[in-house]
């Protein structure tokens, strides 16, 4: 079984992003189930999404829109959507830089 966590850095701001709103989903057949939902702590950290993912493809979606808002910024990103396939072994930590008009993602330890 694996663990799967993330956290949001603003690129932009030099810190992380607080208060971002992140769903994480399990494919089913053709359809998203929801596993779990939690806010980015103020170091920017999901950690509790899920502590034993089976093997299987996942997504991670992060409201970055109400994120930014609240900021005064604009973006042309509602949401950002990371899929991914897990093995279920091991640790998934998928982090996310944010800026205003671009995003980065990787497979972080």
């Amino acid at each position: 079984m694996s663990k799967i966590t993330t956290h949001v850095l603003d690129a932009v701001l030099g810190r992380p992003g607080a208060g971002i709103v992140v769903q994480l989903d399990v494919r089913e057949g053709q359809n998203w189930k929801l596993v779990a939902q939690g806010i980015t702590d103020s170091d920017g950290r999901c950690r509790g999404l899920a502590g034993d993912a089976a093997k299987g493809d996942f997504r991670l979606t992060f409201d970055t829109h109400a994120y930014l808002e609240r900021s005064g910024r604009k973006s042309i990103y509602s949401e950002i959507v990371i899929s991914f396939h897990c093995d279920g072994i091991g640790h998934y930590h998928l982090p996310l830089l944010l800026s205003d008009n671009s995003y980065t993602t990787y497979r972080g330890s």
